[in-house]
């Protein structure tokens, strides 16, 4: 059985996520296209903008096209239409817009290159899937074609598979290092029930919430950049939590004292919202810090791309041999091999 067939058991709906740009995001997609045409599987396939041009729209590098076999459901904007190498047949025009089109919902009559795109909010994103679903997809594949922070967030997909590579880095240390600091927080723990239950009443206004004693106070604070001081002085001696519902960086807990950053947990809405290199996370970690989220990002698998743009890379089973002993417990590919 093959790496998407067991996935198809699990999840419904898999976002392909690139650590940068060249990291090996298409080609992955084509891998795992190519393994449901062997399997007799009917993907969905939609995009969090556009992609499957031949080249690049930002950096005008070359890009490999995404070649769709029959029965395969796509989404694809009224304007790349005409611009398919393949047969399409109209199932349906969706209310969804994009900056090329109004969305339609196709069925691949005949094999051949398509230019996919989808909704960019994710409401909309989650009700085309379930379309999808309903025409008879057993399992939507993803496509990160924006910001990697948001299309990996948990509201859009089941799980994701990432893509990284030697864009990252010409030391591959720091690439396997990079990876596994984004695989961890990811991963980080789902807050007990209970405790969601403490912070739930004030979870629907994005502020700071602090809770203490059995009791939830709200902070007029709707993020903790530069409050670290400020968060400080209001962490008393029975303070457990505190939610922080924008982003999570090294300054709002570098101003709070270590011993006080030791007792509390901070709780995030989910990891998307960390934005703290490898090394400094791992320091305060050492150090006594716990994040916790309320909802978590399931890393279904990684894939590898040894080469960069650049010109520079890593021989094949060295990379791959190093992000398999880093991440033992999650599928790690090259698919280029």
């Amino acid at each position: 059985m093959g790496l998407l067939q067991g996935l198809s058991t699990e999840y419904k709906r898999i976002s392909i996520v690139g650590m940068a740009k060249n990291a090996g995001k298409t080609t992955a997609l084509n891998y795992l296209i190519e393994e449901a045409m062997d399997e007799g599987m009917v993907l969905g396939i939609t995009s969090t903008g556009r992609d499957g041009e031949s080249t690049d729209l930002v950096t005008g590098t070359e890009k490999p096209k995404v070649f769709l076999d029959t029965d395969t459901i796509v989404s694809v904007p009224d304007q790349l239409y005409e611009l398919a190498e393949a047969g399409l047949e109209i199932l349906r025009m969706t209310p969804y817009k994009t900056s090329i089109g109004k969305l339609m919902l196709c069925r691949v009559a005949d094999s051949g290159y398509v230019q996919i795109a989808g909704p960019v909010i994710t409401a909309e994103h989650k009700d085309m899937c379930r379309e999808m679903l309903e025409l008879g997809a057993e399992l939507i594949l993803i496509d990160g074609a924006i910001d990697r922070k948001s299309i990996a967030s948990p509201e859009t997909s089941d799980a994701i598979i990432l893509a990284t590579g030697a864009v990252l880095s010409r030391n591959m240390n720091k690439v396997v290092e990079e990876t596994l600091h984004l695989v961890e927080t990811y991963r980080l723990p789902c807050l007990a029930e209970e405790k969601k239950q403490l912070l739930a009443p004030g979870l629907d206004k994005e502020k700071i919430l602090i809770a203490e004693g059995g009791r939830l106070r709200e902070l007029d604070l709707k993020t903790g950049l530069g409050a670290g001081r400020y968060l400080d002085a209001e962490i008393g001696p029975d303070t457990e939590l505190i939610y922080i519902p924008g982003a999570f960086t090294k300054s709002v807990v570098s101003d709070i004292h270590p011993a006080k950053r030791k007792q509390v947990t901070f709780v995030l809405k989910d990891p998307t919202r960390i934005f703290i290199d490898a090394a400094v996370w791992q320091q305060l970690k050492k150090r006594g810090m716990k994040v916790e989220v309320l909802q978590n990002i399931k890393v279904a698998a990684v894939t590898v791309n040894p080469y960069a743009p650049a010109g520079y890379g890593f021989e094949h089973n060295a990379l791959l041999s190093a992000m398999q002993k880093a991440i033992p417990d999650i599928p790690v590919l090259d698919v280029m091999l």
